[in-house]
């Protein structure tokens, strides 16, 4: 009997630790969920505020005091929580929410303690947040032949950033199609066009820099610039190139 009395405290505290190491398991997989559900559920992606530096800097020179999230005049920029698809405490704004107002004092990158966001930036017009594309332009209502020119009379840059190209309707044989034109020299990535896109789900969205830009191989060489470089033609004038073609052909 006395040996039974020494096993039973041992056990329950067995069971209780056991229960307690449950629970908290059960807490974290609930907190992974909502915050997988909550990614899932976002509309748009997460930009980086003006001036960002590139990502892996970015994310070594944040100290995530949130700084740059109180100066900001027009609640824009966010800090994520556990719940936000960035890591917690990154400030961050998505365009088709509230995008950026393109202040022209760029109060954020003022406030920032770290440099994380460019001190040197101070012409709001060479932030590069990200770059608007045309992700679905068979919806757009300009490729059906409507007009509709929201993005790019919302556009900070218009007639840089976004122009609208003329293109003969097809469809309809006599009318013309005025096709929005994203120019990455020229857009910041303010997401005013993407917030302003009238479809249910925009057309036109801002991306991060690092998914919407191709990237050169560094061995392709511009002939012509290499030419104005140079001074002189890289290639001997005159020179005849075989003709190649399918084998056979004509």
């Amino acid at each position: 009997m006395s040996q039974q009395r020494e096993k039973t405290p041992a056990r329950r505290r067995f069971l209780r630790d056991a229960a307690r190491s449950a629970a908290g398991l059960a807490g974290i997989a609930m907190l992974l969920g909502l915050q997988q559900k909550q990614s899932q559920a976002r509309d748009g992606l997460a930009l980086r505020p003006p001036g960002a530096l590139a990502e892996g800097a970015f994310d070594s020179a944040c100290i995530r005091c949130g700084q740059c999230v109180q100066a900001c005049p027009y609640q824009t920029l966010k800090l994520a929580t556990l719940l936000s698809p960035l890591a917690a405490g990154m400030p961050y704004f998505v365009a088709r929410d509230i995008p950026c107002e393109m202040c022209e004092d760029i109060p954020c990158v003022v406030a920032c303690p770290s440099g994380a966001l460019d001190p040197h930036l101070t012409d709001i017009d060479q932030a590069r947040m990200g770059l608007a594309v045309l992700l679905d332009h068979e919806n757009c209502l300009n490729w059906q032949g409507l007009r509709c020119d929201v993005c790019y009379r919302v556009c900070p840059q218009i007639d840089k950033a976004i122009t609208l190209e003329l293109q003969h309707n097809e469809r309809t044989g006599k009318h013309a199609m005025f096709l929005p034109t994203v120019h990455s020299a020229a857009c910041t990535g303010c997401g005013k066009c993407e917030q302003a896109c009238v479809l249910e789900q925009a057309a036109i969205k801002v991306l991060p820099l690092a998914l919407a830009r191709g990237q050169l191989g560094e061995h392709y060489r511009w002939g012509w610039e290499e030419k104005q470089r140079a001074g002189h033609s890289l290639v001997p004038e005159g020179i005849t190139l075989p003709a190649r073609g399918v084998k056979g052909g004509e």
